[in-house]
């Protein structure tokens, strides 16, 4: 990868690295490390555990400070929701990290570019190149704007399905209804795309690598558009 990219990674995610290379670790994945034949250090792995420390640290600070009444089983449960692993992919696709990571040709075949697991273990990498390149504040910068940023929001998205079924028998009305309207790519690398129907009104689309994911997705979109409101519309 060249150093154009990196660059417009940097903008992206509003770090600018001093030792670059860091960078290019964290965007390092196994797959690529296995097909040439590499040291097993030399993927993003370690960097990983280390953003993972992290992240973990510093949404548990954020919580703590946000929420000064919330019970810890409540924190607990939140700081789950904000870094599962659909929602740090989500954050990641918000500044377009999948497009930057370095896999191996099969992994890249077989849609691994989507792959939430994928990807949001290479967020956690930067996270971890970043703390290691700029200290923990520098760190922290990062996971508060792009991970804990919109965090009344965010914090729905877990089981975002769930939550609007709850919305929506609120009002009364008929439970929502997810159809898939559309899906693209080879049979081993699908991408699916969800809508979700409330009253015979769509509410929200979203796509993904399973029809569960795109459906979360799409309950995602809705929830948000219901809040936005104030109410249903219906």
């Amino acid at each position: 990868m060249n150093s154009d990219n990196l660059s417009k990674l940097e903008k992206n995610i509003g770090y600018k690295f001093k030792d670059i290379t860091l960078l290019k670790h964290a965007l390092t994945h196994s797959s690529y490390i296995n097909e040439h034949r590499m040291e097993k250090s030399q993927c993003n792995e370690r960097l990983e555990f280390l953003g993972d420390a992290v992240l973990e640290t510093v949404s548990s600070e954020f919580l703590y400070k946000e929420y000064p009444d919330m019970p810890e089983g409540n924190m607990s449960k939140l700081r789950a929701s904000l870094v599962c692993e659909p929602a740090l992919a989500f954050d990641a696709r918000e500044f377009s990290l999948q497009d930057y990571i370095i896999m191996g040709k099969g992994e890249e075949m077989t849609g691994g570019r989507e792959r939430d697991s994928i990807v949001s273990d290479a967020c956690e990498a930067v996270i971890g190149a970043i703390f290691l390149d700029g200290g923990f504040e520098s760190a922290k910068k990062f996971v508060l704007s792009h991970v804990l940023n919109d965090a009344e929001n965010k914090k729905l998205f877990y089981d975002s399905k769930s939550v609007l079924q709850e919305l929506v028998q609120s009002e009364n009305i008929p439970a929502p209804v997810y159809r898939i309207v559309g899906e693209s790519g080879p049979a081993h690398a699908k991408t699916f795309v969800a809508q979700v129907i409330i009253n015979d009104k769509v509410y929200g689309e979203g796509s993904g690598r399973t029809k569960k994911q795109a459906e979360q997705q799409a309950s995602y979109q809705a929830i948000l558009k219901i809040k936005a409101v104030g109410k249903l519309c219906i």
